[in-house]
């Protein structure tokens, strides 16, 4: 693929240049279109039982995606008490949030509690911290499956190597505890990791996780979780995750456990990054180029503040570069160049020696699916105020949905 900003007119009849000159760079910019049919896609992956996707708002918080996501039917998942009231804000029901919960406090278990939302528990400690504070109350169990997937070791979030939810071993002390504090488990789920582009994984984990099911009576929820991948190679013509072969796959593993339970659940499924993920791009400008010891480097305003995956997690993001309202194309041109922020640090590396279309000071670039872990995990280090978000719509028509953050947003917070 030569372009993706171009195979799928991303920006909508908006010139790139146009859109900096008016709200800056670093920008994120969403494409509603793409948001809105990725959101879609996730709520046919079970047809046959009765089924929601939760949109894991940890990948995306911006208040008018979360709006989107509660237009479209999408219920959701929290992974704190500000994200709990970030979708109350956006208009969600407590009854469609639930909060899939990590070592929490007491006050933020209470919060979930006094809203009427759901929590999930991810330790036995969890279980006994909430039986104190919930006698008799109605809880979710995170479990363990055994099996873990991910692109990196610090997304897997299942098997032997993580710190997430309550082993398969632990299940009789869990069921000991929920009857001493008189718990009704309602539901289970699992998370297997982050970032796969084949269903095996998936599947595999939940044939062992509904086997696990089987040892809890009277469920009203399974919640299998998310992680399904995007391709981040797409330039390179990478496919992307086939959901209609999941759910083609999934169909009848479902069907024996049905079968087998006597009634169906309520399934879950606990999508992010690809509900996301692809709907937005981060433009930058390349303010300077330069030759190091033989090896090109061109040097944009995209720090790791604004985008921190690659360093984080050597994660790969697409770039596309714009000059002249158009994107350049290898038929041009390339090179071999490490496009780097501003950050001083010297992981603030968003493609290392990569080969691109040539690169000149002045150009913009294009960080492709940005969506995702994007601007919810940037920040204000070395004092850099954080991005404007807009997003466009199948008109054209272009709406800020994040101001951008400026040095009067970062000193109000200190008390001298």
């Amino acid at each position: 693929m030569e372009s993706f900003i171009n195979s799928v007119n991303f920006f909508e009849g908006n010139n790139p240049e146009d859109l900096v000159d008016k709200y800056g760079t670093p920008l994120y910019v969403y494409n509603e279109s793409i948001l809105r049919d990725r959101m879609t896609n996730v709520t046919k992956i079970i047809t046959k039982y009765p089924y929601t996707a939760n949109f894991s708002v940890k990948a995306n918080t911006n208040l008018s995606i979360l709006k989107i996501a509660n237009e479209l039917g999408l219920n959701a998942d929290a992974m704190s008490e500000n994200e709990i009231r970030m979708l109350l804000k956006a208009g969600f029901d407590p009854k469609r949030i639930f909060f899939v919960t990590n070592n929490l406090s007491k006050e933020e278990l209470s919060f979930a509690i006094e809203n009427g939302v759901m929590v999930s528990l991810d330790s036995l400690d969890q279980v006994r911290l909430f039986g104190e504070i919930n006698k008799g109350g109605r809880c979710a169990v995170r479990i363990n499956p055994g099996v873990g997937a991910g692109h990196h070791e610090k997304v897997v979030t299942a098997g032997k190597k993580t710190k997430f939810a309550v082993c398969e071993d632990d299940i009789d002390k869990l069921l000991e505890l929920a009857n001493k504090y008189e718990l009704k488990i309602v539901g289970i789920n699992q998370h297997v990791g982050s970032l796969y582009m084949q269903p095996d994984p998936f599947l595999e984990a939940s044939k062992n996780f509904l086997k696990i099911a089987r040892k809890f009576e009277g469920l009203e929820f399974i919640d299998f979780g998310g992680g399904f991948g995007i391709p981040y190679h797409k330039l390179a013509d990478e496919a992307p995750f086939d959901m209609a072969d999941l759910a083609s796959k999934f169909e009848p593993i479902l069907d024996d456990f049905v079968k087998d339970y006597g009634y169906a659940p309520l399934f879950k499924t606990e999508p992010g990054r690809y509900c996301v993920a692809e709907s937005s791009v981060i433009l930058g400008r390349v303010h300077a180029t330069k030759q190091n010891s033989g090896k090109k480097y061109a040097g944009t305003d995209i720090g790791m503040n604004v985008l921190v995956r690659p360093s984080m997690y050597d994660s790969w993001h697409d770039i596309e570069v714009i000059r002249d309202n158009k994107v350049v194309t290898a038929s041009e041109g390339t090179d071999v160049v490490s496009v780097v922020g501003n950050i001083c640090e010297s992981g603030d590396i968003l493609a290392k020696e990569r080969e691109l279309p040539i690169i000149k000071t002045g150009d913009l670039v294009a960080v492709l699916d940005a969506g995702a872990y994007g601007w919810c995990m940037s920040s204000t280090y070395n004092s850099r105020g954080r991005a404007c978000e807009i997003m466009i719509n199948d008109k054209g028509e272009v709406k800020v949905i994040r101001r951008r953050e400026t040095f009067e947003d970062i000193i109000s917070l200190y008390v001298d």
